[in-house]
């Protein structure tokens, strides 16, 4: 369950594609209704459904970020060049950055009115009102185009996951699927 020196133990994989589809699923769904006119069937649906699935997101990725601090993180591959280790890291810290402003923005848009937040109509969360003048219009521009971003640095998080896999032929890719590896191609070395 734990992550180890080579490692990343399920918990840690769970998170993350549970993050990864997450995040396709909120965009795509945030992209579809932004166009749905009065009398379509989803014109309701979809902004809730997209409100109480971002609002459970919300609670994973606190879980996400405690579980991460808690565990070792595995070390780099001996194939990850230094330009790659920092690369990975500046990404994976900017990605988590995007997912909180995001997840804030759009809770400012759905709360400017000063209603709470349904959430699966379970429970609500409690509304701040409006904190700033525009603060939807505001909100809503920051909530749009950093989900853009987000998720083209995602997909080229995919891609250099993949690059790895294909052509480096390392096993970057494959740790974070749960195969596990030998501790053989990780930097530092056990001397036997």
């Amino acid at each position: 369950m734990n992550n180890t020196n080579s490692n990343y133990g399920y918990v840690s994989i769970f998170f993350h594609w549970l993050s990864a589809l997450s995040i396709f699923g909120l965009f795509g769904l945030g992209y579809y209704m932004v166009d749905l006119t009065y009398y379509h069937s989803w014109y309701k649906t979809a902004p809730e459904l997209h409100k109480s699935i971002g609002i459970v997101f919300f609670t994973l990725m606190i879980f996400r970020l405690v579980w991460r601090y808690k565990q070792v993180a595995p070390r780099h591959l001996t194939s990850h060049s230094s330009l790659e280790k920092k690369a990975g890291k500046a990404i994976h810290s900017l990605l988590y950055c995007l997912i909180f402003i995001i997840m804030i923005a759009g809770y400012l848009i759905s709360t400017a009115d000063g209603r709470g937040i349904e959430v699966f109509e379970f429970i609500t969360i409690p509304a701040f009102g409006s904190l700033i003048e525009n603060q939807e219009d505001i909100a809503g521009l920051v909530h749009k185009w950093l989900a853009y971003l987000l998720i083209a640095l995602a997909i080229l998080h995919a891609l250099a996951a993949l690059k790895h896999h294909f052509i480096d032929k390392d096993n970057t890719l494959n740790r974070m699927i749960g195969k596990r590896q030998k501790t053989e191609n990780i930097n530092e070395k056990t001397i036997n």
